[in-house]
């Protein structure tokens, strides 16, 4: 859909009269009537990340010796095959951002045979698909295009979280430590995903010190991305939750009513893809964005937390269940790759294989 900047402004302005008619809007966009969700399993193969953001508690210090420098192979197999025996069909892999550039987890992956990061994630990914009914899903912040080409080869789909374009943001608590948070970069990365036909996720964080316009920005880029490559098969809107012990503790959370507007402007410019707010971070919340327009709850697990916001537990799917046939649509499992991109375009032939079967 054809926006502009101030037509999406308008709707982040929105006061109260005008939000209900934003979010009708929104809900008419939407053409589906089922509400979707992965079940999962979340394997942060490392807490080490050269990013210090300002909000984050998932980092480590690898001088720590309670960090997670590199999670063991058997270790990651256990999970996964706990996954496959529980029913779950996405093997979630995540990890701190170019993590093997540090001389500790450096070391640990030499101890168990791998040059780099990438290449251990590529076999772990391999071995899901080989010995499980699972499809690997990863999230290993930025890449190259040629690393991205090689783990299309055994992933479903990829994500990148591009939180804002907004380069001021590098220069607050929230990013100045984060040479990865580089708008620059994060774009460059989805957009040679784009190239490559990898589905993708990808979204905002909003909360962090952005201003309306840039919030209206970073829609705009992800917009205009997808009208060139297509790939983008759904929009997370994940809000920043203050948390004890991250540098922004003290720092305001975002209204209800900055959500809502947010979620419905993504509805209306993202009509071709998948709308998500994590339920986890919005308990009390959760089903009033489905009357806005989202139309995904994302990943759950019923084995692993959310290593990201462990404070925040995931949903049971029966809860999910009620909520969502309480406002009259219907909850249904799906893949970590999204039904329209189930084909030679997007997906190498090894995953093709393992979704056939």
């Amino acid at each position: 859909m054809s926006l502009s900047k101030k037509d999406i402004i308008s709707i982040l302005k929105a006061n109260g009269n005008q939000i209900p008619s934003f979010m009708e809007k929104a809900c008419k966009i939407r053409e589906k009537s089922t509400i979707t969700f992965s079940k999962n399993v979340f394997i942060p193969l490392t807490n080490v990340c050269r990013n210090d953001c300002g909000y984050c508690t998932f980092r480590q210090d690898p001088q720590d010796t309670k960090a997670n420098l590199l999670m063991n192979h058997p270790e990651v197999l256990k999970i996964i095959h706990h996954g496959h025996e529980q029913g779950c069909q996405e093997a979630l892999f995540t990890f701190g951002e170019h993590a093997d550039e540090n001389p500790l987890v450096q070391e640990a992956l030499h101890k168990i045979g791998f040059e780099t990061i990438l290449d251990y994630l590529y076999v772990l990914c391999d071995e899901t698909l080989n010995k499980t009914a699972l499809l690997p899903h990863s999230n290993p912040g930025i890449l190259k295009k040629s690393e991205l080409k090689k783990l299309r080869e055994v992933n479903a789909s990829m994500g990148l979280m591009l939180e804002t374009t907004s380069e001021r943001i590098m220069k607050t608590v929230a990013h100045k430590n984060s040479p990865g948070k580089d708008p620059k970069k994060r774009i460059k990365t989805i957009e040679n995903a784009g190239k490559l036909k990898i589905p993708f996720t990808t979204g905002l964080l909003i909360g962090i010190g952005e201003t309306i316009e840039e919030r209206a920005e970073s829609l705009l880029e992800i917009r205009r991305i997808q009208n060139k490559y297509g790939h983008i098969q759904e929009i997370i809107i994940q809000n920043f939750r203050a948390k004890p012990g991250i540098t922004m503790a003290d720092y305001p959370e975002p209204p209800l009513s900055d959500i809502i507007r947010t979620v419905a402007a993504a509805r209306i410019l993202f009509p071709d893809c998948g709308v998500q707010v994590p339920p986890n971070l919005n308990p009390e919340t959760s089903p009033i964005f489905l009357i806005t327009g989202a139309d995904d709850w994302g990943g759950v697990s019923p084995i692993t937390p959310d290593h990201v916001n462990p404070e925040a537990p995931w949903p049971e799917v029966k809860e999910l269940k009620y909520i969502t046939e309480n406002l009259g649509f219907e909850l249904e499992e799906r893949l970590p790759v999204y039904e329209k991109f189930r084909s030679p375009d997007f997906l190498g032939d090894k995953i093709l294989e393992r979704i056939n079967r």
